[in-house]
């Protein structure tokens, strides 16, 4: 007997064959989606990867040698006293302890006997050349400058003589980490170049304000108020400099170069401060001691100096004139 149903296998299959492939699809779509992510997080990858490799790059850049900042006017790593205003009072009581007045001068007073201080005159053929390694914690280079000041100035002004200061950083381990010497030195090449009027007064200043040896020393604020002190012409400028340490690096490479050798001598090399040099010889006497100092300078410019009884080298060979028949 004949069935009035219709069979139901066609039906079912194909309703499995659209289900499986709706599924191809959806598994398609997401094969797209995750491939599309992966290429996504790999561009990102290499953006970060780039980018951490340009600021290492760059950051290597930071840290490679940079061009050293020179100070004018400097000689050699040295700053001439071209000129010495007056200022305050005076710097230093004259050899017998006085101070020189108006009525009462060095050149005006009778020396007692035996006490006569020598002084190149200003008369003489040639300036002699004064050489003044300073470190200005260095408490030789504060005796040399108290005891000397006054006859430098003098001779200064006169022409006699032609006054140079160097200064180093020989002891920037001896404040406390917070290297002074070498702040010191660098302060003094910012007032040398944009208020060198001033020079000589800073350098005194600074070496008779001197602190103790071990001590943290005087900060920055503080030296760039002694500049300003001293009469610094552009302060804002000096200051700044000596804030920003702007010849530190100046300051160390100029130490090195002194401590490997001096120009202008023969094979001399800084070994300590204050080192002296009249002519490019050193002086070894005491560095509290004027008078002595005052009678080295006078027979190192003396013509008996250059005119040895017995023979002298030629000029090529050491540099000091030959003895005139």
């Amino acid at each position: 007997m004949p069935s009035d149903q219709t069979p139901q296998v066609p039906a079912t299959r194909d309703r499995r064959e659209a289900v499986r492939e709706k599924a191809q699809q959806v598994h398609a779509k997401q094969s797209r989606v995750r491939l599309l992510r992966g290429v996504i997080l790999g561009a990102v990858g290499l953006a970060v990867i780039g980018g951490a490799a340009a600021a290492v790059i760059w950051a290597f850049a930071e840290m490679g040698p940079r061009p050293q900042v020179q100070p004018a006017n400097a000689h050699g790593d040295g700053f001439t006293v071209s000129s010495i205003p007056e200022v305050g009072e005076p710097l230093q009581t004259g050899v017998d302890g006085s101070t020189p007045t108006a009525e009462t001068t060095p050149e005006e007073e009778a020396p007692s006997e035996g006490e006569a201080t020598p002084t190149p005159g200003a008369t003489d053929t040639r300036a002699v050349d004064i050489r003044v390694y300073v470190d200005y914690l260095s408490t030789g280079a504060r005796e040399f400058q108290i005891s000397n000041a006054e006859q430098l100035k003098k001779w200064v002004g006169q022409d006699a003589a032609t006054l140079t200061y160097y200064p180093v950083a020989m002891l920037t381990s001896k404040s406390n980490g917070t290297k002074y010497s070498l702040r010191a030195a660098g302060a003094a090449a910012c007032v040398a170049t944009y208020s060198p009027d001033t020079f000589f007064t800073f350098n005194d200043q600074m070496l008779r304000k001197q602190p103790e040896i071990d001590s943290d020393g005087m900060s920055d604020e503080e030296i760039a108020e002694l500049a300003q002190a001293a009469g610094a012409s552009a302060p804002k400028v000096v200051r700044n400099c000596i804030e920003e340490g702007s010849f530190l690096s100046w300051a160390r490479a100029a130490t090195d170069r002194a401590l490997e050798s001096i120009p202008d001598t023969d094979g001399v090399a800084l070994t300590g401060t204050p080192m002296v040099l009249v002519n490019g010889t050193p002086y070894i006497g005491a560095m509290d001691d004027p008078t002595e100092f005052a009678q080295f300078v006078l027979t190192v410019a003396s013509d008996a100096y250059y005119r040895t009884p017995s023979p002298t080298p030629s000029p090529s060979e050491s540099g000091t004139p030959s003895p005139t028949p």
